[in-house]
């Protein structure tokens, strides 16, 4: 890609894939999906309920997992690793208790770990080309591929994790017996479809974020539906509102959407140059 800096590109690096996807800002609905699926595994979202104030800081968790993706998708090498590092290092210090069998486990177990990387991947691909962002199968699947990188980063085995739609769909249909929407889910649930706020934002809270959580929900699979307990959406709406939705957020300058923190995508554009400036058009 001509006019990139000879700078540490990191470890994705301007001609993936992955750089020009996770600019996109539908990428903020596909996280709130994310949470929505992995709330059905019952041990890992126990893992997280045990683990942190969930519904005082959900906010926070949203944040930190946005910090980590900027980082290890435009950050310096050296950054992603040392995010990766740290995020291993305190996972195993923790553990949780089995909700059905009171069994304690390590919430580093790589059946966990591989679960809620397969529903964070799986929904920043599903939501952002349903929105429009123009991706080819063989493109699809070289996201996928490109992300056993971020797999190795958390301590899962890269050779172990889905590197293409086919792998990632046998996952999901042989990792959904074990789903269910338990009381854990049930709170997520709660939480994402009427967050607390400040009664001054409350207002604000039914006109633009019960759009962003309903339009979240509603792109989630038809058994995410079914565990729920709500009636699925026509898909063809649910692209439409997606697509909608994409073009309206496309439609705000990068410029001007880059500055809102943590503002990874600035300071790789200011490492590597103007070139380096993630684009759906940028796809190869």
């Amino acid at each position: 890609m001509d006019g990139i800096r000879s700078a540490d590109p990191g470890l994705f690096t301007p001609r993936s894939v992955t750089w020009q996807m996770h600019g996109d800002p539908m990428m903020w609905i596909a996280g709130i999906r994310a949470l929505y699926l992995q709330a059905l595994h019952p041990r890992a979202v126990r893992g997280v309920m045990e683990n942190s104030d969930f519904r005082r800081d959900a906010w926070g968790r949203l944040m930190r997992t946005a910090d980590f993706v900027g980082v290890t998708t435009y950050g310096t090498t050296d950054a992603a690793e040392r995010a990766g590092a740290r995020v291993r290092r305190i996972h195993r210090t923790l553990s949780a208790t089995d909700p059905d069998t009171g069994e304690r486990y390590g919430i580093d177990r790589p059946d966990l770990l591989l679960w809620v990387h397969c529903a964070e991947i799986g929904s920043y691909l599903e939501v952002l080309r349903r929105s429009g962002f123009p991706l080819t199968d063989a493109q699809a699947d070289r996201y996928l591929a490109e992300h056993r990188v971020s797999a190795r980063l958390v301590g899962l085995d890269p050779d172990t994790v889905p590197a293409d739609r086919a792998a990632l769909a046998a996952y999901f249909e042989k990792t959904r017996p074990e789903l269910v929407a338990g009381p854990d889910a049930r709170e997520v649930d709660d939480f994402l479809r009427r967050p607390p706020i400040h009664p001054v934002f409350v207002p604000a809270r039914a006109l633009l974020w019960r759009h962003v959580a309903r339009l979240a929900y509603a792109s989630l699979p038809p058994y995410a539906h079914e565990l729920y307990g709500r009636p699925a959406p026509e898909p063809a709406v649910v692209d439409r509102r997606l697509r909608a939705t994409g073009a309206l957020l496309r439609a705000v300058p990068g410029r001007l959407r880059r500055r809102l923190p943590p503002q990874h995508v600035l300071h790789a554009v200011a490492r590597l140059g103007p070139a380096a400036s993630p684009s759906p058009r940028k796809v190869r």
